[in-house]
């Protein structure tokens, strides 16, 4: 094997993605190397290629990029057990200390020393990618390399719709995003009613109901009190799922919900925004937050509906071998687009 490999990389500190050539990772005791096969593009990586202010704050220059992958192992560190040469995997991406309570505990997802490849550390848009074994993910035959490389984002997506019981529930969703759409195909796969899902990009809204059961809204065109009497809803919705980070949707959905609804919010509203806490406390509203999976239940759960008929699939709308990643991004920045996979082989 070369010790060179092709790689996406932040360059420089500005906007784009650069293709170079790096040296192939070198692997320590605990460590593994895998073999990219295929990766997906993340919303985190548009604002890293945007280089917003977010970005610029976060991402170290130069840096490797790219979060969301499936490839094969070949290459073991030497204390690694329970993993094998050519073994099939994704991984979680976020890398966690041992130290803090939470992690102790077993709560890996809120470790706040959490570190996250392709963001802090060199990621997987590249030929190669070294992880830590505690990391990887094998994954099953029924799940192939394509799915693996959307992992992340799925369990983005199951991670919040799981935070309640969905059985029997009237669901909304604001945000017709890959996220937002994939929450909606959980919802349905796990027994929610109906599943109203909103947004204002016509695209994404079609999109939706191509991937799954689910009532799409155009709340620029249509008022939810309409849709809740159509499908015969007496109070409101049950839960909300905010996936669009707009603060205009999470007012919407907090009017829209039944006295004591629950919401689950993955969704990044920029800035600071107004929040009438009145309406929150006299519906007697939950929220929770949501960051990331859980490590690894979230991975569980989603891989076992994976084998059990969850079909995501569709929100894959664009494929591009790796060296014409900028297309790739050129689609996903458009907003007319579901979920975008390179291929590295």
């Amino acid at each position: 094997m070369t010790n060179q490999m092709i790689a996406l990389e932040k360059s420089k500190p500005e906007p784009g993605l650069w293709q170079v050539e790096a040296p192939v990772p070198e692997i320590g005791p605990e460590d593994v190397l895998i073999r990219i096969n295929k990766t997906g593009i993340c919303g985190t990586d548009i604002h890293i290629w945007n280089w917003d202010e977010w970005a610029q704050r976060t991402v170290p220059v130069p840096l490797i990029t790219g979060h969301e992958f499936a490839g094969e192992i070949v290459e073991l560190g030497r204390d690694v057990t329970g993993l094998e040469i050519g073994q099939r995997c994704s991984g979680e991406g976020h890398l966690i200390g041992r130290q803090s309570r939470q992690s102790r505990a077993g709560r890996f997802h809120l470790d706040p020393e959490t570190r996250g490849i392709g963001v802090n550390e060199q990621g997987a848009f590249a030929e190669y990618l070294r992880l830590p074994a505690f990391n990887v993910v094998p994954l099953p035959d029924a799940v192939d390399d394509e799915i693996g490389a959307i992992l992340d984002p799925l369990g983005n997506a199951v991670h919040t719709a799981l935070s309640y019981d969905l059985v029997g529930e009237d669901v909304l969703i604001t945000g017709a995003g890959p996220i937002g759409i994939m929450a909606a195909a959980v919802a349905r796969h796990v027994g929610a009613r109906h599943v109203v899902i909103t947004d204002v990009n016509p695209a994404r809204l079609e999109l939706a109901a191509q991937v799954t059961d689910v009532v799409p809204v155009n709340v620029a065109q249509e008022d939810l009190r309409d849709v809740a009497a159509r499908l015969k809803m007496k109070q409101g919705f049950d839960v909300g799922l905010e996936m669009s980070g707009n603060q205009a949707a999470l007012d919407q959905m907090v009017e829209s919900l039944v006295m004591g609804g629950r919401i689950a919010l993955l969704g990044i509203p920029p800035g600071k925004s107004p929040v009438d806490w009145s309406r929150i406390v006299f519906k007697a509203i939950t929220l929770k937050g949501i960051y990331g999976r859980e490590i690894f239940e979230t991975w569980y759960k989603m891989i076992a509906m994976l084998e059990n008929g969850l079909d995501v699939r569709r929100v894959i709308t664009h494929r591009f071998a790796a060296t014409d990643f900028r297309e790739g991004f050129e689609i996903m920045r458009s907003g007319l687009s579901g979920k975008v996979v390179l291929d590295w082989r």
